[in-house]
């Protein structure tokens, strides 16, 4: 509706334009926005402010000229003036009506993206391999797979690349600590948190034990046959452990979609050859470096882009200029997003700006660094276990369900209610891995946040229980009738203030998922559901639904609850949240 609001509002600058009210040559950026109070319209647009001085008007006076000079619109009941001169759009509720009708009738709910569709990578995940995920992993799999997931509604092609760290000076540490220990059990492999800081302790208390790990790291980058078959090793149990921890959070991951930094270890030598080629290379102290005079250090000199150390070794910057020079090449990207840690902004800028002058990516490819902040514990510093060690997100998530588990029974049990033991731990599925996953995706990815069990299965406020359970209550009214959401006949018709309401928050779902996908911010996807399901219960109790006092009320109001139904079920498989028929 936005989107044809400024188009109206388009039209009518032109006429102003043309009949000499409004100076040729401008070009505003039409502003239109959700209106806080109804009663000041559906939405609300400042146009009269921003061209009231080249205008030569009071803006009141320029608004007035507008509204007289807007195109009649079916979908428009009428236009008033607010405050200094607020242009404020009351949408007809019979129009309203019928685009929730057209939803209704509709797989995808109406929704189609704005422009045209493109080719997104989204990079996500990425675990650096040898040992288990922790919980710093979290962030970068859900907030990309739930990204992912809403380019993909929009009707984008996503590829998926789990750029894991599976090369570098580690696997010298552990290819030198089985050579140690070459009777290692495959059940000590099984291990390999434990694995992996049995070879750090012994890489760190001896100089001759980490020689000889970084001799092997010289080895494996040579391709010698056996380290490379230990190396193998390696990445396939740490891999399953992945794989697991993909499949327990719900996340469309799988190894077809792993492509580690050792896929572009033969490309490096071209990389740093072609900088050199395009004159962006500088040695200093022995390194190839490409100094950007944009990115400065404290004393005010250019920072470097250090792409081969002295020694001949390669660095992150290297790796990701070779990835992206893939993703544009050869998976022919349009868009390519990068959910990593937020202190790693300053690394993205610099290699982006890198890969675009040496012509690594194409024209017009879109590159795009999705930073997120830390999750913490109640003390506000990053989370830990009680003896100052890494969580396992695995062990995260075995505590979140059995958590999930003793609440859920014991809710059921008070209301009288007792559930087989297989539909319980269903159900303490949903409810333990989807509130990991929303407490994380409610909060703005940028933003730092404290881990809190507590707060994250409340069935109050914006949590994955309480909009789990909103749903469970539209399928609950459902199976009451004996119908499912999608057996309602009749026609929405709406007349309560709180149909009104409900109708008008419907509608925004297209709007919301496109400025969504193009922040890439699911918390927005969150309040959105939130606010839905709260309009939802506000309906709910102030509109009879199986007493209404008549059948096509009755009807409407049915069709009202069916689209927020499967509106509500959409939107949290977005975000990747299984959803239940009942709690």
């Amino acid at each position: 509706m936005k989107d044809s609001i400024r188009h109206l509002i388009q039209q009518a600058l032109d006429r102003l334009t043309a009949e000499g009210t409004l100076p040729a040559g401008l070009t505003p950026a039409i502003q239109v926005e959700n209106t806080k109070d109804k009663s000041h319209g559906d939405f609300a647009s400042n146009i009269a402010l921003m061209l009231a001085k080249p205008a030569a008007m009071k803006p009141r006076d320029l608004a007035e000229k507008l509204i007289a000079a807007l195109p009649a619109d079916a979908g428009i009941a009428k236009v008033e003036i607010a405050g200094p001169g607020f242009l404020n759009f009351f949408q007809s509720t019979d129009a309203l009506a019928q685009r929730l009708e057209d939803a209704l009738a509709d797989e995808r709910l109406g929704v189609r993206k704005a422009g045209a569709a493109q080719r997104v990578v989204i990079d996500l995940s990425s675990p650096n391999l040898a040992k288990e995920m922790h919980v710093g992993h979290l962030r970068s799999t859900i907030i990309g797979d739930a990204i992912a997931r809403v380019l993909e509604f929009l009707g984008d092609e996503v590829i998926r690349q789990n750029h894991v760290g599976d090369w570098g000076t580690q696997f010298g540490m552990l290819l030198a600590f089985m050579e140690e220990n070459p009777s290692a059990a495959e059940s000590e492999l099984a291990d390999l948190e434990g694995f992996y800081r049995a070879a750090k302790k012994r890489f760190d208390d001896s100089a001759e034990f980490a020689d000889r790990a970084r001799e092997l790291v010289v080895q494996l980058q040579a391709g010698d046959e056996q380290c490379l078959k230990l190396w193998h090793r390696f990445n396939d149990i740490s891999l399953s452990h992945c794989q697991k921890v993909y499949d327990r959070l719900g996340v469309k991951l799988g190894m077809a979609d792993v492509k580690g930094e050792s896929a572009y270890n033969a490309d490096l030598p071209d990389i740093v050859q072609s900088l050199r080629d395009k004159g962006l290379l500088t040695e200093d102290n022995g390194a190839q470096c490409v100094f950007l005079d944009e990115y400065k250090n404290a004393e005010g000199n250019p920072l470097p882009v250090i792409v081969q150390k002295a020694g001949g070794g390669y660095l992150y910057a290297t790796t990701d200029l070779a990835a992206m020079r893939y993703r544009s090449q050869v998976l022919k990207a349009d868009r390519a997003l990068y959910f990593v840690d937020q202190r790693q902004a300053l690394h993205f800028q610099m290699a982006f700006e890198v890969a675009r002058r040496a012509g690594f990516v194409h024209d017009g490819m879109q590159l795009e660094h999705m930073g997120f902040g830390t999750m913490n514990g109640a003390d506000g510093r990053p989370f830990k276990t009680r003896d100052g060690g890494t969580v396992k997100l695995i062990d995260l998530l075995d505590e979140a369900e059995q958590r999930a588990y003793e609440l859920v029974k014991t809710r059921n049990q008070e209301r009288g209610i007792e559930l087989d033991e297989d539909e319980l731990r269903t159900i303490a599925r949903a409810v333990g891995i989807g509130a990991v996953k929303y407490a994380d995706l409610s909060k703005h990815r940028t933003s730092d946040y404290s881990f809190n069990f507590e707060l994250m299965l409340s069935f109050e406020g914006n949590t994955a229980p309480y909009l789990l359970y909103a749903y469970t209550r539209v399928a609950s009214l459902f199976r009451k009738l004996g119908r499912s959401l999608d057996d309602i006949g009749g026609q929405i018709r709406l007349a309560a203030e709180q149909e009104q309401a409900l109708a008008a928050k419907l509608a925004q779902f297209n709007e919301l998922l496109g400025s969504v996908a193009d922040k890439g911010t699911p918390h927005m996807l969150c309040s959105y559901l939130y606010d839905l399901a709260g309009l939802f219960s506000s309906f709910y109790e102030n509109c009879p639904i199986l007493n209404a006092e008549d059948e096509a009320t009755q009807q409407s109001r049915l069709r009202l609850a069916a689209l927020t139904g499967r509106t509500l079920k959409q939107g949290l498989e977005l975000l990747g949240l299984e959803t239940l028929e009942r709690m």
